[in-house]
């Protein structure tokens, strides 16, 4: 894995441990010399993943749409800043830079571009490890709504492995290394791979 692509809260939440966690999983990239792909903000979650990860002398990739960029929402010592045009666009250009994906602790804009991501792999269009960074039990609840929904046959058994999940960024590192995508035989062929 050249680079990950994290997704995470403009906040920093109501528990240090976000933070920190954030911030030691940027560290642990760029030790690991894996980049970092996310959504480019200086405040929050995002802030802490950069600098963690800066800090350690690692490649930040800043993906942002232009009118967030407006509002002086930038990380000013990303490595590189993408400005998008649309959110859709900043989606699927974070989602070609990476070769796996973390989500951490965020919002409604976490939650989406998380399932999204999942939804294209149970479509086939991409085959990369996707990893739920669960700190403090963040992903609890929506672990067990994923369970209910394969209960109540919504999602096939086998999706489920698509989500990997971990309390520590290493362990969640070694899961993602070692993923081997479940046989995909949804509807169709994909027509692209992203």
């Amino acid at each position: 894995m050249k680079r990950i692509t994290v997704y995470c809260g403009s906040s920093t939440g109501s528990d240090p441990e976000y933070k920190k966690q954030a911030y030691a999983l940027g560290q642990l990239l760029a030790e690991q010399k894996i980049g970092l792909v996310y959504g480019g903000g200086k405040v929050g979650l995002m802030g802490e993943l950069a600098n963690g990860a800066l800090d350690a002398k690692g490649e930040v990739i800043g993906v942002i749409p232009a009118f967030l960029e407006e509002k002086e929402l930038a990380h000013p010592d990303a490595s590189e800043m993408i400005v998008t045009q649309t959110m859709h666009e900043r989606k699927e250009k974070m989602c070609s830079l990476g070769d796996g994906f973390i989500a951490l602790p965020g919002g409604f804009g976490t939650l989406e571009e998380l399932f999204e991501t999942v939804t294209w792999a149970q479509l086939g269009l991409h085959r990369k490890p996707i990893g739920l960074l669960n700190t403090g039990g963040y992903f609890d609840a929506l672990l067990r709504f994923i369970d209910e929904t394969i209960e109540k046959k919504f999602i096939k058994p086998e999706y489920r492995s698509l989500l990997l999940v971990g309390e520590q960024p290493s362990d969640l590192l070694g899961q993602m290394r070692t993923f081997v995508p479940c046989r995909n035989e949804k509807w169709f062929e994909p027509a692209r791979i992203i």
